[in-house]
Order: structure tokens, then sequence, then C-alpha cells
């Protein structure tokens, strides 16, 4: 007949291994809602975030329309992930943006001004747009389609690779000299964001290059700490001169 010590030990043992069994099964039921029900339903999201986009550059509101929080206003191509590889890019970091997609942090340039147009994506669940950022490599295109044109971008130096898609000029400026293709940082890091990443807009060095920043969560399912993504604008297309087609640049893979 067992000692009671004996079957207090066990119930204790019982008890555990049921506790852990429903942690790992609630665990489990997260994942998966992070990883698969959430990206259905930003999905979906993000068509409906598409179609008001192209019913809005069809129908235009207005010259210089500034877009509205939660509104879609331009979109991202990534060649390097695939030819349909494309979010249409919304105002505003908040979570309801971006359950919708890639979000502009509003307090950064616009697309093709000078300065920095900075844009968060989530990296596991909710589309995970920005899921593949650290497979992109120097000189790798990121294009931001806007009502009127094809603006692209070309990720900066990465590990000291040379950035021949850069012309001279752009190479020899100092103050982008710090500015690397990517890196990884905390989340309250907000100097990535400034309009020449590093510098304070105190220091008085005004931009004279176009960037693109794309931040995301690092590591994978962790809010730890932040990827960065830092390209450089190095050509821009007037939609009129392409004749409604989609650049050659998009091909790129």
């Amino acid at each position: 007949m067992p000692q009671p010590a004996a079957q207090k030990s066990r119930l204790v043992t019982t008890v555990i291994g049921e506790l852990m069994l429903t942690v790992g099964v609630v665990l489990l039921l997260f994942a998966f809602y992070e990883s698969y029900w959430t990206n259905i339903e930003s999905g979906h999201l993000q068509e409906e975030a598409n179609e008001a986009l192209q019913e809005e550059w069809h129908n235009p509101r207005g010259q210089g329309h500034a877009p509205q929080l939660g509104e879609a206003f331009a979109r991202l191509y990534v060649p390097a992930f695939g030819s349909d590889f494309a979010f249409a890019v919304l105002e505003g970091t908040n979570e309801d943006d971006l359950l919708r997609g890639p979000g502009r942090y509003t307090e950064t340039q616009m697309p093709g001004e000078p300065g920095n147009f900075a844009v968060a994506g989530h990296r596991v669940g909710k589309g995970a747009p920005f899921n593949d950022l650290g497979n992109l490599a120097t000189c790798d295109a990121v294009v931001i389609e806007t009502a009127t044109e094809w603006i692209t971008y070309r990720v900066l130096p990465i590990d000291g690779a040379e950035g021949t898609c850069f012309s001279p000029e752009q190479r020899a400026k100092q103050e982008y000299q710090q500015v690397v293709g990517r890196h990884i940082t905390l989340p309250g890091d907000v100097s990535v964001l400034a309009p020449i990443p590093g510098i304070e807009p105190e220091a008085g060095v005004e931009p004279s290059e176009g960037l693109l920043t794309l931040t995301t969560c690092h590591p994978q399912f962790s809010n730890a700490e932040r990827m960065i993504i830092h390209a450089m604008e190095t050509d821009r297309q007037d939609k009129q001169s392409t004749n409604g087609q989609r650049p050659a640049v998009l091909e790129e893979n």
C-alpha cells in the first residue's frame, strides 16, 4: 500500500504534468493564431486597402491629398522576394494599421522627399510583410509606387560590401557614411527614423538624399529588438513616361 508521502508526491507530479501540457496546448494555439489565422485576416484587410488605393488613384480627391491615418497611399515592392510581392502602405503604425499592412511612421518624410521615409511591418503573423528582410543584400531594390511615380531605393552596404549601385557623388557624402544597409537595435532607438539616421535634426545637417527605412521585430517571434533596413533612392520614373507599364526593376530577382 503506497505511503501518504508517496501519494502526495505522485499527485504533485501529475498536477505539474497536466499544467505543462495545458501551457503547451495554449502556446500551440497562440502560435497557430499568430502565424495562420492573423495572416488570413490581414490578407483580407490588405486586399481592401489595395482596392481603396486603386480607387483613390483613379478618382483622386485632389492633387497632393495628404493621407489620413489608416489610409493606403503607396505600394511597396521587393523584386528579390518575387514578382508577386507587393503591399499597400498605410499611414500610421498603430496595431490596427499594421494588421492591414506596412505603415509609415507619420513623423518621417513621404516617398521621394529628401530625408527618411520610414515604414514598419510585422515579421510573423498579421500578413508578415517583412518576414524576409534579413535576406536582403547590398543594392537589392525596394520600389515604391505612388499615384504618379515609381521610386527605386537600393539597400545600402551591408557588412562593408561595395555599393556599386550608387553614384560616386552619393558614395562620397560624409553624412551618410555611418548609415548601413542592415543592423539590429533596440525598440526605443528613434535615431533610425531621423532625416539622416544617426544624426540629430538639431545638428543642422540638411538631408540631400531620399532614404527608405524598413523596421521589423527581431528575432522572429520576439519583440526584444528591431531589425533595421536602410536604402537610398537611386532612380525615379514618372508614370506617364512608362505608358502604364511596370518598370523593368520590378523583374529583378
